[in-house]
């Protein structure tokens, strides 16, 4: 009979607290908002508009929770903790209070913290299964992200066959996130495992160079080529596919592509570099963005972006780790900080756009065109 090593339970448990906390950070912390959003319409009143500002306090909290990592010295796993009780206790409050102004706080501390979970467990989980050799298995932390989505778009579809409403959603999957969050909250900050290098991971600092500079503006154009699709192909998702019950399902099968990509690039590890994974899902998520430009395949372009935006965050955030060296964490802040400036610019460029007299086909081709320029500029 083999028997498992120490050092193998503790790689795979670092990987699996880290998946739990992109699915709790991520997941839910981020991307819970988008299937409880038609019920927040349905219940509680909540038009068009207001489901904008109410995402767009999201973006900008997001923002700010990269930005404040540059320059508040803590420890990641402080960090990690944070981000996780904070997201819990937001997500409960959504349901609880009734207020605009309210809401329009806990999904900006939402965003902040979700930037601190994404960036803090990429660095330590990916520090520490470096130290123990078994930096594979990164690509199993990254799969959380899809498989929160997936929780979350599944207990909301389920909920709404019960006859819940938005208030229900919000608690049910706060209460899930503490739960969730309890499970592995001695793991983060235990002795298991390789030791961590502190001075490592507390290293703000950036050294600003070429190549730096070229990873962080390729991942700000992945942001604003990103969700520009994410955020307008489910209203034309919803001018195609009339069945609700067909459209419930689009936000659990985007989760599982995310999730499936991810798992799926562990098997191209040893064949292509994180640089080649990065640019090869960007020109395949741009022919996903235009997809709708020349035909109506709505699911399919749905499918190319959803199976590729969960690749370029693992691949950017492994290359950011390789070329920062000493200052990963910083460079893997700045790289969210653009990412999240670009997902506020996309949606403010489609307004612009169709104010001078464009359409959503018009949008998209700059969303294509940002994406193919960053594709070659990696190169």
């Amino acid at each position: 009979m083999t028997v498992e090593s120490p050092a193998r339970r503790s790689a795979l448990t670092i990987a699996l607290a880290g998946v739990v906390a992109l699915a709790v950070g991520m997941g839910i912390g981020r991307f819970a908002f988008t299937p409880i959003l038609p019920m927040m319409q349905e219940d509680a009143g909540v038009s068009i508009a207001m489901g904008g500002w109410l995402a767009s306090a999201n973006y900008i909290g997001y923002l700010a929770g990269a930005l404040s990592v540059i320059w508040w010295r803590i420890g990641a796993t402080t960090g990690i903790r944070a981000g996780l009780a904070a997201i819990g206790l937001a997500t409960l409050a959504m349901g609880l209070a009734h207020h605009v102004a309210v809401w329009l706080l806990l999904r900006a501390l939402a965003g902040v913290a979700s930037a601190w979970v994404l960036i803090y467990v990429s660095a330590w989980c990916l520090e520490r299964l470096a130290s123990l050799e078994r930096p594979a298995l990164g690509n199993i932390v990254f799969a959380g992200v899809g498989a929160g989505i997936v929780l979350a778009g599944g207990l909301c579809l389920a909920l709404m066959h019960a006859g819940a409403g938005s208030a229900r959603a919000w608690i049910v999957l706060g209460a899930l996130s503490i739960v969730l969050s309890a499970a592995i909250w001695t793991v983060f900050g235990s002795p298991s495992g390789a030791p961590a290098s502190p001075e490592r991971l507390a290293d703000r600092g950036m050294a600003w160079d070429r190549e730096s500079l070229r990873l962080v503006l390729c991942y700000g154009a992945f942001g604003f080529g990103y969700i520009i699709p994410a955020t307008f192909l489910p209203a034309m998702a919803k001018e195609v596919v009339r069945d609700p019950v067909v459209f419930g399902w689009s936000w659990p099968v985007f989760g599982a592509a995310a999730m499936g990509s991810t798992l799926a690039t562990a098997m191209l590890r040893s064949l292509v570099t994180n640089r080649r994974l990065w640019v090869t899902s960007h020109l395949v998520m741009a022919f996903g963005v235009a997809l709708p430009i020349v035909w109506p395949g709505i699911v399919l372009a749905a499918l190319l972006v959803g199976g590729t935006f969960m690749v370029v965050t693992m691949v950017g955030m492994q290359e950011a780790r390789s070329v920062g060296r000493v200052h990963a964490t910083g460079l893997m802040a700045a790289a969210t900080s653009a990412f999240a400036l670009g997902q506020i610019v996309g949606p403010i460029s489609v307004s612009l756009v169709v104010g001078a007299g464009g359409g959503i086909s018009a949008a998209l081709a700059i969303a294509c065109i940002a994406l193919v320029v960053s594709a070659y500029a990696l190169i």
